[in-house]
């Protein structure tokens, strides 16, 4: 399995913070966050890694280089300009040697089984599958839906606060579905996941309870790296 890295945001959250790289490359523990990440999706055997990198993106390549040394794969793909999640995944799709790859965003990690969202969109002929995550306030996201592990309502406002599930920003997607994504800046959440269930594309996923953090505002990212200390992660 290939697994395509969303790096190329501006980051600028975390900008008091974090100001001289880009955010999947801050620092915990002597090491960047990203490589936590690759060593999340080594223990499950991914090792043909595409980071889709912009701002400050050569930092990325400096640091995994070849990605030999880290006992993975690696390609590159550039923005030249800001291309949202979608354009990012297009950009990063002419690396896609396979018929599905998997996509991440490269400054959260999920701990999951990326083996079942494989198998599931197999036994379900999805053209895409993707992880939900339970959170107690939906009403500072958007909430998704799954029926029967059918996707059946996407990125919808509550302003009730209340418990559900949301989009937790992990994909496997079919190569000929990035095919659909036009050129130029395009949101894989506010544009072709809306757009793909309207024209009856095939869309489903589950629900992980797995650990999650993302380290987009300054106090997830003291948590990350709290958590690290205390030895908390399991991968």
């Amino acid at each position: 399995m290939q697994a395509i890295l969303l790096a190329g945001g501006l980051g600028t959250r975390l900008r008091s913070v974090v100001n001289d790289r880009p955010k999947p490359m801050a620092m915990v523990q002597g090491k960047p966050f990203l490589e936590y990440v690759i060593e999340g999706l080594k223990k499950q055997g991914i090792k043909d890694i595409i980071f889709a990198i912009g701002y400050k993106g050569s930092m990325v390549e400096e640091y995994f280089g070849s990605g030999e040394k880290f006992g993975i794969t690696v390609s590159y793909a550039y923005e030249e300009t800001l291309l949202g999640t979608a354009g990012a995944i297009r950009n990063g799709a002419r690396f896609v040697t396979e018929d599905s790859v998997l996509v991440l965003n490269a400054d959260t990690f999920y701990e999951m089984d990326y083996r079942r969202l494989e198998n599931l969109k197999q036994d379900l002929g999805l053209d895409m599958a993707l992880v939900l995550r339970q959170v107690p306030d939906i009403s500072r996201y958007g909430e998704a839906v799954l029926k029967d592990n059918r996707l059946v309502r996407f990125n919808e406002k509550s302003v009730k606060a209340r418990q559900g599930t949301i989009n937790g920003g992990v994909y496997l997607l079919s190569k000929s579905l990035i095919e659909q994504i036009p050129e130029g800046k395009v949101s894989l959440e506010q544009e072709m996941i809306p757009k793909w269930m309207k024209e009856g594309y095939q869309l489903g996923g589950f629900v992980n309870e797995g650990y999650f953090i993302d380290i987009g505002v300054p106090e997830d990212y003291y948590r990350f790296v709290e958590d690290v200390e205390k030895g908390v992660l399991t991968w």
